[in-house]
C-alpha cells in the first residue's frame, strides 16, 4: 500500500495554520481589549469579542480541513462528500487570501498561500487520478446499475458478484438481393 506524503504534509500545514490563525486573532482581541481601541465609534468590547470568536471559528475550520487531509493520508483514499467540499473550499480560501496577501502583506505571504493552495489541489488531483486509473483498468465494476450490481431477477454470478449480462447475438435479416436498375430508354417525339 503506497502512502502519499502530500496528504500528510497538507494535514500538518493546515493544522499549523489553524493554531496560528486562532492564536493571532486571539492576540488581536486581547490587544484591542487592553488598549481600549475603537474604530468609527464601535464598542471595543464587541470588537475584541468578535476578533476572538473569528479566530476560534477559522481555527476550527482549518483544523477540520486538517482532519480531512489526515483521514485521506491514513485511509489512502480520495476524500468524498463533505470532506471533498471542505478541501475544495480551503483551496479557494487560500487562493483568495493569496490575492489579498499580495497587496497587503507582500510577495512572501502570497508565495506561502500559493504553495498551500498547490498542495491542496495536488492532494485532490492525485487521488482522483489514482481512482480514475483503477476504474478504467477494472472496467465498470459496479455493473452500472444502482441496485448494488445485481440484475432485476436477483441472480448473481457463482462467486457472489454481479452477473454479467449475456452479449446479444447479431441480428441478421434475410434481405433479397436488389434487382438491377436499368435506366429508361430515351423516347423521341
Amino acid at each position: 500500500m503506497v502512502r502519499r506524503p502530500v496528504a500528510w504534509v497538507v494535514a500538518v500545514v493546515l493544522l499549523a495554520e489553524a493554531l496560528g490563525i486562532a492564536a493571532l486573532n486571539w492576540f488581536m482581541g486581547v490587544v484591542v481589549d487592553r488598549q481600549n481601541m475603537s474604530m468609527a465609534g464601535l464598542d471595543p468590547d464587541k470588537m475584541s469579542m468578535s476578533a476572538k470568536i473569528g479566530g476560534v471559528v477559522f481555527g476550527l475550520y482549518f483544523a477540520l480541513c486538517a482532519l480531512v487531509a489526515l483521514l485521506v493520508a491514513i485511509r489512502n483514499r480520495a476524500p468524498a462528500g463533505l470532506g471533498r467540499v471542505l478541501l475544495i473550499s480551503v483551496a479557494v480560501v487560500h487562493g483568495l487570501l493569496g490575492a489579498v496577501a499580495w497587496g497587503l502583506v507582500g510577495w512572501k505571504a502570497f508565495l506561502y498561500m500559493v504553495v498551500v493552495l498547490a498542495l491542496v489541489v495536488l492532494l485532490l488531483m492525485t487521488y482522483d487520478r489514482e481512482n480514475g486509473a483503477v476504474a478504467a483498468a477494472g472496467g465498470d465494476a459496479g455493473g452500472g446499475d444502482a441496485g448494488g450490481g445485481a440484475d432485476a431477477s436477483g441472480s448473481g454470478s457463482e462467486d457472489g458478484g454481479p452477473a454479467s449480462a449475456p452479449e446479444p447475438e447479431p441480428v441478421t435479416k434475410d434481405v433479397p438481393p436488389a434487382a438491377p436498375v436499368t435506366p429508361p430508354a430515351p423516347t423521341t417525339p
